[in-house]
Protein backbone atom coordinates (compact mmCIF):
# COMPACT_ATOMS: atom_id res chain seq x y z
CA UNK A 1 0.00 0.00 0.00
CA UNK A 2 1.08 3.59 -0.72
CA UNK A 3 0.50 4.59 2.90
CA UNK A 4 3.17 2.15 4.05
CA UNK A 5 5.87 4.34 2.49
CA UNK A 6 5.14 6.99 5.13
CA UNK A 7 6.54 4.88 7.95
CA UNK A 8 9.70 6.04 9.70
CA UNK A 9 12.71 3.85 10.41
CA UNK A 10 13.22 2.30 13.81
CA UNK A 11 16.17 4.60 14.49
CA UNK A 12 14.08 7.66 13.64
CA UNK A 13 11.32 6.47 15.98
CA UNK A 14 13.78 5.91 18.82
CA UNK A 15 15.32 9.33 18.30
CA UNK A 16 11.91 10.96 18.42
CA UNK A 17 11.03 9.51 21.81
CA UNK A 18 14.20 10.91 23.41
CA UNK A 19 13.30 14.55 22.83
CA UNK A 20 13.15 16.61 26.04
CA UNK A 21 12.61 20.27 26.80
CA UNK A 22 16.39 20.85 26.66
CA UNK A 23 16.60 19.43 23.12
CA UNK A 24 13.53 21.12 21.66
CA UNK A 25 14.02 23.14 18.48
CA UNK A 26 12.33 26.20 20.01
CA UNK A 27 12.48 27.30 23.62
CA UNK A 28 9.54 28.27 25.82
CA UNK A 29 8.99 31.84 26.95
CA UNK A 30 8.75 32.14 30.74
CA UNK A 31 7.74 35.14 32.87
CA UNK A 32 7.59 35.23 36.70
CA UNK A 33 5.83 37.77 38.90
CA UNK A 34 5.14 38.18 42.62
CA UNK A 35 1.52 37.60 43.61
CA UNK A 36 1.85 37.47 47.41
CA UNK A 37 4.20 36.58 50.25
CA UNK A 38 6.42 33.76 48.99
CA UNK A 39 4.07 33.17 46.07
CA UNK A 40 4.95 33.43 42.37
CA UNK A 41 2.87 33.40 39.23
CA UNK A 42 4.66 31.66 36.39
CA UNK A 43 3.44 32.33 32.84
CA UNK A 44 4.62 30.01 30.08
CA UNK A 45 4.28 30.15 26.30
CA UNK A 46 5.03 26.94 24.40
CA UNK A 47 5.93 27.55 20.69
CA UNK A 48 3.98 25.88 17.91
CA UNK A 49 7.13 24.00 16.86
CA UNK A 50 7.34 22.31 20.27
CA UNK A 51 3.67 21.31 20.12
CA UNK A 52 4.25 19.75 16.70
CA UNK A 53 7.35 17.88 17.94
CA UNK A 54 5.45 16.45 20.88
CA UNK A 55 2.53 15.42 18.66
CA UNK A 56 4.96 13.70 16.26
CA UNK A 57 6.51 11.82 19.18
CA UNK A 58 3.11 10.67 20.43
CA UNK A 59 2.05 9.40 17.00
CA UNK A 60 5.36 7.60 16.49
CA UNK A 61 4.87 5.79 19.80
CA UNK A 62 1.23 5.08 18.98
CA UNK A 63 2.12 3.78 15.53
CA UNK A 64 4.50 1.17 16.96
CA UNK A 65 1.74 -0.33 19.12
CA UNK A 66 -1.54 0.34 17.28
CA UNK A 67 -3.21 -2.39 15.22
CA UNK A 68 -5.75 -1.20 12.62
CA UNK A 69 -7.74 -3.39 10.23
CA UNK A 70 -5.84 -3.89 6.97
CA UNK A 71 -2.43 -2.91 8.39
CA UNK A 72 0.25 -4.88 10.16
CA UNK A 73 1.40 -3.70 13.58
CA UNK A 74 3.58 -0.60 13.14
CA UNK A 75 2.38 0.05 9.58
CA UNK A 76 -0.78 2.13 10.11
CA UNK A 77 -0.62 5.59 8.43
CA UNK A 78 -0.77 8.69 10.60
CA UNK A 79 -3.94 10.08 9.04
CA UNK A 80 -5.85 6.98 10.15
CA UNK A 81 -4.26 7.15 13.61
CA UNK A 82 -5.34 10.80 13.89
CA UNK A 83 -8.87 9.84 12.91
CA UNK A 84 -9.06 6.91 15.33
CA UNK A 85 -7.05 8.26 18.30
CA UNK A 86 -7.02 12.02 17.71
CA UNK A 87 -8.81 13.14 20.90
CA UNK A 88 -6.88 10.82 23.23
CA UNK A 89 -3.57 11.75 21.62
CA UNK A 90 -4.35 15.47 21.83
CA UNK A 91 -5.13 15.17 25.56
CA UNK A 92 -1.93 13.21 26.11
CA UNK A 93 0.11 15.81 24.21
CA UNK A 94 -1.42 18.60 26.29
CA UNK A 95 -0.73 16.90 29.63
CA UNK A 96 2.85 16.00 28.72
CA UNK A 97 3.57 19.51 27.45
CA UNK A 98 2.17 21.10 30.61
CA UNK A 99 4.15 18.78 32.88
CA UNK A 100 7.36 19.20 30.90
CA UNK A 101 7.03 22.97 30.48
CA UNK A 102 6.09 23.70 34.13
CA UNK A 103 9.00 21.64 35.45
CA UNK A 104 11.42 23.29 33.02
CA UNK A 105 10.11 26.76 33.93
CA UNK A 106 10.69 26.24 37.67
CA UNK A 107 14.14 24.83 36.97
CA UNK A 108 15.19 27.62 34.59
CA UNK A 109 13.98 30.33 37.00
CA UNK A 110 15.66 28.56 39.94
CA UNK A 111 12.49 28.61 42.01
CA UNK A 112 12.88 26.88 45.39
CA UNK A 113 9.33 25.57 45.52
CA UNK A 114 7.43 24.30 48.56
CA UNK A 115 4.36 22.91 46.83
CA UNK A 116 3.40 21.41 43.49
CA UNK A 117 2.24 23.90 40.86
CA UNK A 118 -1.48 24.56 40.73
CA UNK A 119 -2.32 24.00 37.05
CA UNK A 120 -5.93 24.03 35.84
CA UNK A 121 -5.52 21.28 33.25
CA UNK A 122 -9.19 21.13 32.31
CA UNK A 123 -9.43 24.76 31.19
CA UNK A 124 -6.22 24.91 29.17
CA UNK A 125 -6.73 24.33 25.45
CA UNK A 126 -4.21 22.86 23.02
CA UNK A 127 -4.49 25.19 20.00
CA UNK A 128 -4.75 23.89 16.45
CA UNK A 129 -2.20 26.49 15.38
CA UNK A 130 0.05 28.93 17.20
CA UNK A 131 1.59 28.73 20.71
CA UNK A 132 -0.06 27.33 23.83
CA UNK A 133 -0.16 29.70 26.80
CA UNK A 134 -0.81 28.85 30.44
CA UNK A 135 0.10 30.04 33.90
CA UNK A 136 0.25 28.62 37.42
CA UNK A 137 0.96 29.79 40.94
CA UNK A 138 3.58 28.28 43.18
CA UNK A 139 4.64 28.75 46.82
CA UNK A 140 8.37 29.25 47.25
CA UNK A 141 10.73 29.34 50.18
CA UNK A 142 11.13 32.77 51.76
CA UNK A 143 14.22 34.69 50.79
CA UNK A 144 16.21 36.25 53.62
CA UNK A 145 19.74 36.80 54.91
CA UNK A 146 20.94 35.15 58.05
CA UNK A 147 22.64 37.25 60.75
CA UNK A 148 26.27 36.56 61.59
CA UNK A 149 26.45 33.04 62.98
CA UNK A 150 29.73 33.43 64.83
CA UNK A 151 30.10 35.19 68.15
CA UNK A 152 26.42 35.08 69.17
CA UNK A 153 26.19 36.45 72.70
CA UNK A 154 25.04 33.79 75.16
CA UNK A 155 24.94 33.83 78.95
CA UNK A 156 25.67 30.59 80.76
CA UNK A 157 24.04 30.12 84.17
CA UNK A 158 26.50 29.02 86.81
CA UNK A 159 24.78 26.17 88.61
CA UNK A 160 26.37 23.87 91.17
CA UNK A 161 25.09 20.68 92.75
CA UNK A 162 24.74 21.22 96.51
CA UNK A 163 24.73 18.80 99.41
CA UNK A 164 21.19 19.91 100.17
CA UNK A 165 20.05 18.76 96.73
CA UNK A 166 21.68 15.38 97.31
CA UNK A 167 19.94 15.10 100.69
CA UNK A 168 16.57 15.79 99.06
CA UNK A 169 17.23 13.15 96.39
CA UNK A 170 18.05 10.55 99.03
CA UNK A 171 14.89 11.48 100.93
CA UNK A 172 12.89 10.98 97.74
CA UNK A 173 14.45 7.53 97.31
CA UNK A 174 13.48 6.78 100.91
CA UNK A 175 9.89 7.82 100.17
CA UNK A 176 9.74 5.58 97.08
CA UNK A 177 10.95 2.67 99.22
CA UNK A 178 8.80 3.61 102.23
CA UNK A 179 5.91 1.68 103.76
CA UNK A 180 2.45 2.97 104.73
CA UNK A 181 2.24 2.44 108.50
CA UNK A 182 -0.74 2.90 110.89
CA UNK A 183 -0.59 6.05 113.03
CA UNK A 184 -0.48 5.16 116.68
CA UNK A 185 -2.22 8.35 117.85
CA UNK A 186 -4.94 7.92 115.20
CA UNK A 187 -4.98 11.60 114.18
CA UNK A 188 -4.81 12.61 110.50
CA UNK A 189 -1.83 14.71 109.44
CA UNK A 190 -0.87 16.26 106.11
CA UNK A 191 0.31 13.76 103.46
CA UNK A 192 -1.25 10.83 105.34
CA UNK A 193 -3.26 8.07 103.71
CA UNK A 194 -6.81 7.67 104.98
CA UNK A 195 -8.72 4.44 104.43
CA UNK A 196 -12.42 5.30 104.43
CA UNK A 197 -15.89 4.34 103.31
CA UNK A 198 -16.93 7.04 100.85
CA UNK A 199 -20.41 8.19 99.80
CA UNK A 200 -20.88 10.40 96.72
CA UNK A 201 -24.27 12.03 96.20
CA UNK A 202 -24.72 13.81 92.87
CA UNK A 203 -27.21 16.67 92.50
CA UNK A 204 -29.41 15.61 89.56
CA UNK A 205 -32.24 17.52 87.92
CA UNK A 206 -35.74 16.03 87.82
CA UNK A 207 -35.27 15.17 84.16
CA UNK A 208 -31.98 13.44 84.91
CA UNK A 209 -33.58 11.53 87.78
CA UNK A 210 -36.21 10.28 85.33
CA UNK A 211 -33.45 9.20 82.97
CA UNK A 212 -31.69 7.48 85.86
CA UNK A 213 -34.86 5.55 86.63
CA UNK A 214 -35.27 4.59 82.97
CA UNK A 215 -31.70 3.32 82.87
CA UNK A 216 -32.28 1.26 86.03
CA UNK A 217 -35.37 -0.26 84.35
CA UNK A 218 -33.27 -1.23 81.35
CA UNK A 219 -34.87 1.16 78.87
CA UNK A 220 -32.64 2.03 75.87
CA UNK A 221 -31.02 5.46 75.71
CA UNK A 222 -30.69 7.61 72.58
CA UNK A 223 -27.28 7.36 70.86
CA UNK A 224 -24.85 10.10 71.87
CA UNK A 225 -26.66 10.84 75.15
CA UNK A 226 -24.33 12.20 77.84
CA UNK A 227 -23.75 9.49 80.47
CA UNK A 228 -25.12 10.13 83.94
CA UNK A 229 -23.39 9.32 87.21
CA UNK A 230 -25.14 7.27 89.84
CA UNK A 231 -27.27 9.43 92.11
CA UNK A 232 -25.42 7.88 95.04
CA UNK A 233 -22.20 5.89 94.91
CA UNK A 234 -20.65 3.95 97.79
CA UNK A 235 -16.91 3.17 97.78
CA UNK A 236 -15.78 0.95 100.65
CA UNK A 237 -12.19 0.94 101.91
CA UNK A 238 -11.22 3.71 99.50
CA UNK A 239 -7.72 5.17 99.84
CA UNK A 240 -7.71 8.97 100.19
CA UNK A 241 -4.43 10.88 100.23
CA UNK A 242 -4.43 14.00 102.41
CA UNK A 243 -3.18 16.69 100.05
CA UNK A 244 -4.16 20.31 99.26
CA UNK A 245 -5.80 19.16 96.02
CA UNK A 246 -6.70 15.49 96.14
CA UNK A 247 -9.29 13.00 94.95
CA UNK A 248 -12.02 11.25 96.87
CA UNK A 249 -12.92 8.41 94.54
CA UNK A 250 -13.29 10.06 91.11
CA UNK A 251 -14.13 13.51 92.54
CA UNK A 252 -11.47 16.26 92.81
CA UNK A 253 -11.59 18.05 96.17
CA UNK A 254 -9.80 21.35 96.76
CA UNK A 255 -8.28 21.94 100.22
CA UNK A 256 -8.78 18.30 101.09
CA UNK A 257 -6.01 18.58 103.67
CA UNK A 258 -7.90 21.32 105.54
CA UNK A 259 -10.97 19.06 105.65
CA UNK A 260 -9.18 16.00 107.03
CA UNK A 261 -6.17 17.14 109.09
CA UNK A 262 -6.92 16.64 112.80
CA UNK A 263 -9.70 14.11 112.23
CA UNK A 264 -9.65 10.72 113.97
CA UNK A 265 -10.64 7.21 113.03
CA UNK A 266 -14.42 6.75 113.35
CA UNK A 267 -15.20 10.37 112.42
CA UNK A 268 -17.13 11.43 109.33
CA UNK A 269 -16.20 14.45 107.24
CA UNK A 270 -18.56 15.94 104.67
CA UNK A 271 -18.09 18.58 102.00
CA UNK A 272 -19.82 19.72 98.82
CA UNK A 273 -17.80 20.00 95.64
CA UNK A 274 -18.64 21.92 92.46
CA UNK A 275 -16.86 19.90 89.78
CA UNK A 276 -15.24 22.12 87.09
CA UNK A 277 -16.75 22.24 83.63
CA UNK A 278 -13.38 21.18 82.24
CA UNK A 279 -13.21 17.97 84.31
CA UNK A 280 -12.14 15.00 82.19
CA UNK A 281 -15.12 12.80 83.21
CA UNK A 282 -18.08 14.20 81.32
CA UNK A 283 -20.78 12.79 83.64
CA UNK A 284 -19.48 14.94 86.54
CA UNK A 285 -18.75 18.16 84.65
CA UNK A 286 -20.26 21.23 86.32
CA UNK A 287 -22.17 19.21 88.90
CA UNK A 288 -22.53 19.57 92.66
CA UNK A 289 -21.42 16.47 94.50
CA UNK A 290 -21.80 15.85 98.24
CA UNK A 291 -18.76 13.93 99.48
CA UNK A 292 -18.92 11.98 102.75
CA UNK A 293 -15.76 10.40 104.15
CA UNK A 294 -16.15 7.84 106.98
CA UNK A 295 -12.60 7.44 108.32
CA UNK A 296 -11.66 3.87 109.25
CA UNK A 297 -7.87 3.87 109.33
CA UNK A 298 -5.02 6.39 109.16
CA UNK A 299 -1.54 5.67 107.83
CA UNK A 300 1.64 7.66 107.37
CA UNK A 301 4.49 6.96 104.98
CA UNK A 302 7.39 5.59 107.00
CA UNK A 303 10.55 6.39 105.11
CA UNK A 304 12.88 3.50 104.37
CA UNK A 305 15.98 3.31 106.54
CA UNK A 306 19.26 4.02 104.75
CA UNK A 307 20.70 0.63 105.63
CA UNK A 308 22.46 -2.19 103.82
CA UNK A 309 19.22 -3.48 102.27
CA UNK A 310 18.35 0.04 101.04
CA UNK A 311 21.82 0.52 99.50
CA UNK A 312 21.65 -2.84 97.73
CA UNK A 313 18.54 -1.67 95.85
CA UNK A 314 20.70 0.90 94.10
CA UNK A 315 23.72 -1.37 93.63
CA UNK A 316 25.99 0.55 95.99
CA UNK A 317 27.76 -0.51 99.19
CA UNK A 318 28.11 2.75 101.13
CA UNK A 319 26.22 5.97 101.64
CA UNK A 320 29.17 7.92 100.20
CA UNK A 321 29.00 5.83 97.04
CA UNK A 322 25.25 6.54 96.78
CA UNK A 323 25.85 10.26 97.24
CA UNK A 324 28.54 10.23 94.54
CA UNK A 325 26.18 8.51 92.11
CA UNK A 326 23.38 10.98 92.87
CA UNK A 327 25.85 13.87 92.46
CA UNK A 328 26.81 12.56 88.99
CA UNK A 329 23.16 12.22 87.97
CA UNK A 330 22.31 15.71 89.25
CA UNK A 331 25.35 17.15 87.48
CA UNK A 332 24.25 15.58 84.19
CA UNK A 333 20.75 16.94 84.73
CA UNK A 334 22.08 20.42 85.48
CA UNK A 335 24.33 20.40 82.42
CA UNK A 336 21.38 19.42 80.26
CA UNK A 337 19.29 22.26 81.72
CA UNK A 338 22.14 24.73 81.13
CA UNK A 339 22.52 23.60 77.53
CA UNK A 340 18.77 23.89 76.97
CA UNK A 341 18.76 27.46 78.29
CA UNK A 342 21.75 28.42 76.14
CA UNK A 343 20.11 26.82 73.09
CA UNK A 344 16.96 28.85 73.81
CA UNK A 345 19.04 32.02 73.63
CA UNK A 346 20.46 30.98 70.23
CA UNK A 347 16.95 30.38 68.88
CA UNK A 348 15.72 33.72 70.18
CA UNK A 349 18.68 35.60 68.70
CA UNK A 350 18.14 34.06 65.27
CA UNK A 351 14.40 34.76 65.31
CA UNK A 352 14.80 38.34 66.53
CA UNK A 353 17.53 39.03 63.95
CA UNK A 354 15.80 37.51 60.93
CA UNK A 355 12.69 39.02 59.37
CA UNK A 356 10.85 37.66 56.34
CA UNK A 357 7.36 36.99 55.02
CA UNK A 358 5.86 33.54 55.21
CA UNK A 359 3.75 31.67 52.64
CA UNK A 360 0.19 32.61 53.57
CA UNK A 361 -1.39 29.33 52.54
CA UNK A 362 1.18 27.24 54.40
CA UNK A 363 0.72 29.34 57.55
CA UNK A 364 -3.03 28.75 57.32
CA UNK A 365 -2.57 25.01 56.87
CA UNK A 366 -0.09 24.82 59.75
CA UNK A 367 -2.44 26.80 62.01
CA UNK A 368 -5.19 24.38 61.02
CA UNK A 369 -3.00 21.43 61.98
CA UNK A 370 -2.29 23.01 65.38
CA UNK A 371 -5.98 23.67 66.01
CA UNK A 372 -6.86 20.11 65.04
CA UNK A 373 -4.39 18.72 67.56
CA UNK A 374 -5.72 21.05 70.26
CA UNK A 375 -9.30 20.09 69.39
CA UNK A 376 -8.54 16.37 69.76
CA UNK A 377 -6.71 17.05 73.03
CA UNK A 378 -9.71 18.90 74.47
CA UNK A 379 -12.10 16.13 73.43
CA UNK A 380 -9.82 13.52 75.01
CA UNK A 381 -10.09 15.41 78.32
CA UNK A 382 -13.82 14.71 78.38
CA UNK A 383 -15.15 18.15 77.42
CA UNK A 384 -18.44 18.36 75.54
CA UNK A 385 -18.59 19.66 71.98
CA UNK A 386 -20.01 22.97 73.19
CA UNK A 387 -17.25 23.43 75.77
CA UNK A 388 -14.61 22.51 73.19
CA UNK A 389 -16.02 25.00 70.69
CA UNK A 390 -15.96 27.76 73.32
CA UNK A 391 -12.30 27.11 74.12
CA UNK A 392 -11.37 26.75 70.45
CA UNK A 393 -12.47 30.33 69.84
CA UNK A 394 -9.86 31.46 72.37
CA UNK A 395 -7.18 29.19 70.88
CA UNK A 396 -7.81 30.13 67.25
CA UNK A 397 -6.05 33.51 67.36
CA UNK A 398 -3.00 32.07 69.06
CA UNK A 399 -2.70 29.19 66.60
CA UNK A 400 -1.67 31.51 63.76
CA UNK A 401 1.14 33.06 65.81
CA UNK A 402 2.20 29.60 66.91
CA UNK A 403 2.25 28.41 63.30
CA UNK A 404 4.35 31.39 62.25
CA UNK A 405 6.89 30.69 65.00
CA UNK A 406 7.18 27.06 63.95
CA UNK A 407 7.59 27.91 60.28
CA UNK A 408 10.07 30.72 60.85
CA UNK A 409 12.19 28.47 63.06
CA UNK A 410 12.13 25.72 60.43
CA UNK A 411 13.18 27.98 57.55
CA UNK A 412 15.92 29.66 59.60
CA UNK A 413 17.41 26.42 60.90
CA UNK A 414 17.20 24.87 57.44
CA UNK A 415 19.25 27.74 56.04
CA UNK A 416 21.69 27.58 58.97
CA UNK A 417 22.29 23.90 58.24
CA UNK A 418 22.88 24.71 54.57
CA UNK A 419 25.32 27.52 55.36
CA UNK A 420 27.24 25.47 57.93
CA UNK A 421 27.14 22.44 55.61
CA UNK A 422 25.69 20.27 58.33
CA UNK A 423 24.35 16.89 57.30
CA UNK A 424 23.19 13.91 59.30
CA UNK A 425 24.60 10.47 58.51
CA UNK A 426 22.66 7.23 58.74
CA UNK A 427 24.99 6.13 61.56
CA UNK A 428 24.06 9.24 63.57
CA UNK A 429 20.35 8.64 63.04
CA UNK A 430 20.71 5.01 64.14
CA UNK A 431 22.65 6.12 67.21
CA UNK A 432 19.98 8.59 68.29
CA UNK A 433 17.23 6.04 67.64
CA UNK A 434 19.13 3.55 69.80
CA UNK A 435 19.21 6.08 72.66
CA UNK A 436 15.45 6.62 72.45
CA UNK A 437 14.86 2.87 72.17
CA UNK A 438 16.86 2.23 75.36
CA UNK A 439 14.78 4.81 77.22
CA UNK A 440 11.59 3.13 76.01
CA UNK A 441 12.82 -0.42 76.53
CA UNK A 442 12.44 -1.21 72.82
CA UNK A 443 14.69 -2.76 70.23
CA UNK A 444 16.23 -0.02 68.01
CA UNK A 445 15.36 -1.77 64.75
CA UNK A 446 11.72 -2.14 65.82
CA UNK A 447 11.49 1.52 66.79
CA UNK A 448 12.99 2.57 63.45
CA UNK A 449 10.47 0.42 61.57
CA UNK A 450 7.65 2.02 63.57
CA UNK A 451 8.95 5.52 62.75
CA UNK A 452 9.19 4.66 59.06
CA UNK A 453 5.58 3.42 59.10
CA UNK A 454 4.11 6.43 60.89
CA UNK A 455 6.18 8.96 58.92
CA UNK A 456 8.06 10.37 61.92
CA UNK A 457 11.54 9.31 60.78
CA UNK A 458 11.98 12.31 58.47
CA UNK A 459 11.01 14.66 61.32
CA UNK A 460 13.42 12.85 63.62
CA UNK A 461 16.20 13.38 61.06
CA UNK A 462 15.41 17.11 60.94
CA UNK A 463 15.51 17.32 64.75
CA UNK A 464 18.92 15.66 64.86
CA UNK A 465 20.25 18.04 62.21
CA UNK A 466 18.83 21.02 64.10
CA UNK A 467 20.55 19.84 67.28
CA UNK A 468 23.85 19.63 65.41
CA UNK A 469 23.34 23.19 64.16
CA UNK A 470 22.83 24.49 67.69
CA UNK A 471 25.94 22.64 68.89
CA UNK A 472 27.98 24.24 66.09
CA UNK A 473 26.67 27.72 66.90
CA UNK A 474 27.45 27.27 70.59
CA UNK A 475 31.03 26.34 69.72
CA UNK A 476 31.62 29.79 68.24
CA UNK A 477 29.32 31.74 70.59
CA UNK A 478 30.59 34.45 72.96
CA UNK A 479 29.67 32.95 76.32
CA UNK A 480 29.61 34.83 79.62
CA UNK A 481 28.72 33.29 82.96
CA UNK A 482 26.02 34.56 85.29
CA UNK A 483 24.60 33.53 88.62
CA UNK A 484 21.87 30.91 88.39
CA UNK A 485 19.23 33.25 89.86
CA UNK A 486 19.80 35.95 87.22
CA UNK A 487 17.68 35.92 84.09
CA UNK A 488 19.18 36.38 80.60
CA UNK A 489 17.84 39.34 78.67
CA UNK A 490 16.46 37.21 75.86
CA UNK A 491 16.11 33.72 77.23
CA UNK A 492 12.49 33.13 76.24
CA UNK A 493 12.10 30.82 73.29
CA UNK A 494 9.19 31.05 70.86
CA UNK A 495 6.33 28.68 71.32
CA UNK A 496 6.85 25.30 69.74
CA UNK A 497 10.32 26.11 68.44
CA UNK A 498 11.73 23.96 71.17
CA UNK A 499 12.55 20.77 69.42
CA UNK A 500 10.67 17.63 70.21
CA UNK A 501 11.83 14.38 68.73
CA UNK A 502 9.44 12.68 66.39
CA UNK A 503 10.01 9.47 68.28
CA UNK A 504 8.05 10.99 71.12
CA UNK A 505 5.75 13.40 69.32
CA UNK A 506 5.10 14.95 65.93
CA UNK A 507 3.28 17.91 67.25
CA UNK A 508 5.98 20.33 66.16
CA UNK A 509 6.05 19.12 62.57
CA UNK A 510 5.53 22.03 60.20
CA UNK A 511 3.64 22.17 56.94
CA UNK A 512 6.91 23.06 55.19
CA UNK A 513 8.64 19.98 56.60
CA UNK A 514 5.98 17.74 55.13
CA UNK A 515 6.58 19.03 51.60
Amino acid sequence: MAEEKQETTASEQEEGTQNTQESRTAKNTVAVEEVGPCKKKVSVEIPEETIKEMADEQYRELRREAVLPGFRKGRAPRRLLEKRFGKETKDSVKLKLLAEASEAAMKSQKLDVLTDPEIDYEHIELPETGPMKFSFEIEVRPEFELPALEGISVTKPKVEVTEGQIDREIEQLQRWSGVWTPREDGVVQADDQVVADVRLRVDLTDEEKARQTAIAEGKPQEPGTTPLPEAETKLDNSEVFVRPNGFVGPIPVEKLDELLVGAKAGEKKTTTVEVPQTFFREEYQGRKVEVEIDIKDIKFLKLAEVDEHFLQRFNVETVDELRDRIRENLQARVENQVRTEMSDQIYRHLLDSTKFDLPTDIVARQAGNILQRQYINLLSRGLSRQQVDEQMEQLRAGSEEQAKEQLRTFFIMDKVAEKLEIEVTEEEINGHIAQVAIQRGQRPEKLKEQMERDGSLSQFRLDVRQSKCISKLLESATISERASDEKPEKAEKPKKSKKKTAASSDEGKTEAQSQ
